[in-house]
């Protein structure tokens, strides 16, 4: 069984072929670099960025995977969460495919991709993820807490009441003036720090207290900044940040006073604690077996160390790097449960830019 699998929810466009949920035959991911200058992701942009990229990057795929559209079992598309000009891009081009060449269209939801790249990945080491399993998938635009049935039905436990954690990291760096993204720069900054060097109030959530709440910290980081009178410092990160080449961790060190690292240090370690006390807690509520930490965050050093020693009641899961941030191969593999129960797509089908997960 090969499914294509296209993902444009956001700014990478990408295509991947995946053989019998667990193979990845293919796997091209197309990154936009339009948006540093910007601090984010600016959405018209990103549609037309798609727009260019989205057919060399198919045909690169199919061609690594050195198959034919006729090959193809079935195609799966992102519909949702996402931008919703970006999605349309993905959804469009997949319909066209699946018309032409007479394929099934699988809708996909993007988080679901995010814990099958978990799945997929024990697979192809010859191990399984047993369930029922606790998924936290974090991002810059999740922070979710999933309870994951054997027959891959979703049970929503938290969620973020405002800002996602990788949206958290970002706009803490875009603040004390390091460039976009800035969750990998602050995480590569975070060990020259002291993570106690700064006090941070952990969120105490009124109703469901396994949501997450990130405005809180970002605000008392903008405080910090505040009351210290850092423009200056900042500043010269912003050249920095605005230069043609890749900026070095030694050259943010150089620009970075110990004060400041380790306000970065304590800024991580309050947030992984937050993602941590509250997985731990929901897995010991679902009695899981198998707890999956995925999504861009999972990259995080941070996030993974403290999880190795976290009291957790099952085996943790983290995907690979490559599979953590945004790519098909995750779209394909989810699909493959919905092709074996026959769920596919109409013409009708729409982006939908804040689909749920159920």
């Amino acid at each position: 069984m090969l499914i294509l699998g296209i993902e444009s929810s956001c700014d990478e466009t990408a295509a991947a072929v995946v053989e019998d949920a667990c193979r990845i035959r293919s796997s091209v991911v197309a990154s936009q670099m339009a948006h540093g200058k910007y601090g984010g992701v600016v959405p018209e942009l990103a549609s037309r960025e798609h727009l260019r990229a989205i057919v060399p990057v198919v045909r690169e795929a199919m061609s690594r995977a050195g198959r034919e559209f006729g090959d193809l079992d079935a195609v799966a598309a992102t519909e949702g969460p996402g931008l919703v000009g970006s999605l349309l891009v993905g959804l469009t081009f997949a319909k066209s495919l699946c018309f032409v060449h007479r394929k099934p269209l699988i809708a996909v939801n993007h988080i679901e991709g995010h814990i099958h790249a978990v799945i997929m990945e024990a697979r192809q080491e010859g191990r399984a993820v047993e369930f029922p399993a606790l998924a936290l998938v974090a991002s810059g635009g999740h922070t979710h807490l999933f309870e994951v049935a054997p027959d891959f039905r979703y049970r929503l436990l938290g969620r973020t009441r405002d800002d996602a954690a990788g949206e958290a990291f970002d706009k803490v760096a875009k603040l004390l003036g390091y460039s976009y993204p800035g969750g990998p720069v602050l995480d590569r900054l975070a060990p020259h720090g002291d993570p106690h060097g700064v006090r941070f109030t952990m969120a105490k959530m009124k109703g469901n207290p396994l949501d997450f709440s990130f405005s809180g910290i970002k605000t008392a980081v903008l405080r910090w900044v505040e009351q210290r009178g850092m423009s200056a410092e900042i500043d010269a990160r912003r050249v920095l940040a605005r230069g043609d080449q890749p900026v070095t961790t030694e050259q943010w060190i150089a620009v970075t006073p110990q004060a400041t690292l380790d306000l970065i240090a304590s800024f991580q370690h309050t947030v992984v604690s937050e993602l941590l006390k509250r997985t731990v807690s929901a897995a010991e509520q679902i009695s899981a077996r198998s707890v999956i930490i995925s999504g861009g965050v999972a990259c995080n050093s941070g996030l993974r160390a403290a999880a190795r020693s976290a009291d957790f009641c099952a085996p943790v899961w983290f995907p690979s790097p490559a599979l953590s941030t945004d790519n098909a191969a995750m779209i394909a593999a989810a699909a493959f449960p919905k092709l074996a129960r026959g769920e596919t797509a109409g013409w009708d089908l729409r982006a939908k830019a804040n689909l749920v997960l159920a």
